[in-house]
């Protein structure tokens, strides 16, 4: 079992020189190999939170630290006004991804033949910010100027004033009232309050242009929607002339398996964000619109300095390539299930949730705070959404060997709390 000094330079230098905006753990980490992490005192940790969902690879996989070692010698950034290599190739990648079809698994089965246009950002938050955008494009343009938009109650959309109105937590939302108008949450897999919201919106959303969701919400404890909810959904959106937008910020990128979770479900959205994983740990957003929805979005209607710059673009690439290169979907499936069995025999547990490698540990006593920060005793670098929830977001790469380690450990924290 590891020991820490709670009174170590950086914690000091931490609480003087940053913003306290975090609840940080007493280690710091230093070096990373797949799911691996090592502290500042050569101390090593099985990686189970993957930088919030961000390190789709592993940390430092050989692609990505050669696509950043070579560009970085080449060109960073030079703007929006001018083409660069790499941005077209992955908006062209992602395309093909997002037009995939899978089987309920997640494996690929086909493709659509839809072509996707992308919008590059630099983060989930700015990659919904852009969504809403264009989802109030296609009210103005298209349903006499509608702008509200239908959300679920404990979704996580992001921490800018838009998508925190966005959010369906009010805890979220406390302090920083008013909240910008046009959102309303109505509690997520009930298709009838859904309809109802549709068609009488409250004053504070007002009539709607679109639906927004999280097809497993990860903040909220990792709620997956059911198959019938989602496609009751997308006929809902169709027949009514909405957009349908779905957050990936979190699930997709083969985080739940397939490219995308929406494909587990069968319906195909008009909007799509995504970020987290797509750089593979490196800063990096975006948002992509079936051709007709993207149609509405002209010079100076969205931008972004640094958005689809040179270094995050090969980033990007060289994650999307290795992603389905090296067949990752079919690790994920694979050792996702093998994790949720895992998780489901130790002690506590009353309930597994989730998909692929995105899953939750729900306990019948409130010990998930506790079991986070004894983790790094043993080793262990684990997440919790509140007091009785482990929320599991591993590299993709994890092995189930490596899985079989954390469970071992995690069974020991959990007989010594008894």
């Amino acid at each position: 079992m590891y020991e820490f000094d709670r009174h170590a330079e950086f914690i000091g230098q931490d609480d003087t020189y940053l913003m306290h905006t975090y609840g940080r753990l007493p280690v710091e980490f230093v070096s990373g190999r797949g799911a691996v992490l090592t502290d500042s005192e050569g101390r090593e940790y099985l990686d189970f939170l993957g930088g919030i969902g961000s390190v789709s690879l592993g940390h430092c996989h050989p692609a990505l630290v050669a696509a950043v070692q070579e560009q970085a010698g080449r060109l960073w950034q030079v703007g929006n006004y001018y083409y660069v290599e790499n941005r077209n190739e992955l908006a062209r990648d992602l395309s093909d991804i997002l037009s995939a079809t899978t089987d309920e698994a997640g494996h690929i089965t086909g493709s659509t033949g839809e072509t996707w246009k992308t919008f590059f950002a630099n983060s989930g938050a700015e990659a919904n910010e852009g969504a809403i955008k264009l989802a109030r494009r296609w009210g103005e343009r298209t349903l006499g100027g509608a702008t509200g938009i239908i959300t679920a109650k404990k979704s996580f959309h992001g921490r800018t004033l838009a998508t925190l109105s966005a959010t369906g937590q009010e805890a979220f939302h406390q302090s920083f009232l008013p909240l910008p108008a046009g959102f309303e949450a109505v509690p997520l897999n009930d298709l009838a309050a859904l309809e109802e919201a549709v068609a009488h919106p409250s004053d504070q959303c007002g009539p709607v242009c679109a639906v927004m969701l999280e097809c497993v919400q990860g903040e909220g404890g990792v709620w997956p929607v059911t198959k019938e909810y989602l496609q009751g959904v997308s006929r809902l959106c169709h027949e009514r002339g909405l957009v349908l937008v779905v957050d990936e910020v979190q699930a997709g990128i083969f985080r739940c398996g397939a490219p995308f979770a929406y494909q587990l479900f069968d319906v195909v959205p008009d909007i799509v964000s995504m970020a987290k994983g797509i750089g593979g740990g490196f800063p990096m957003g975006a948002f992509a619109a079936r051709d007709e929805v993207a149609a509405l979005f002209g010079p100076g209607d969205h931008g972004s300095t640094f958005g689809g710059n040179a270094l995050a673009s090969v980033v990007g690439r060289a994650v999307i390539e290795t992603l389905v290169g090296e067949h990752v979907g079919g690790h994920v499936i694979a050792t996702g299930a093998h994790l949720a069995q895992a998780l489901a025999t130790l002690p506590h547990v009353s309930e597994v949730r989730g998909r692929g490698l995105m899953r939750a540990a729900q306990f019948d006593a409130p010990i998930a705070t506790e079991l986070v920060e004894q983790g790094l005793s043993a080793g262990l670098v684990l997440n919790h959404i509140g007091d009785s929830i482990l929320r599991f977001l591993p590299p993709l790469v994890v092995t189930d060997e490596q899985v079989d380690a954390m469970a071992s450990r995690l069974r020991g924290l959990i007989e010594g709390l008894a």
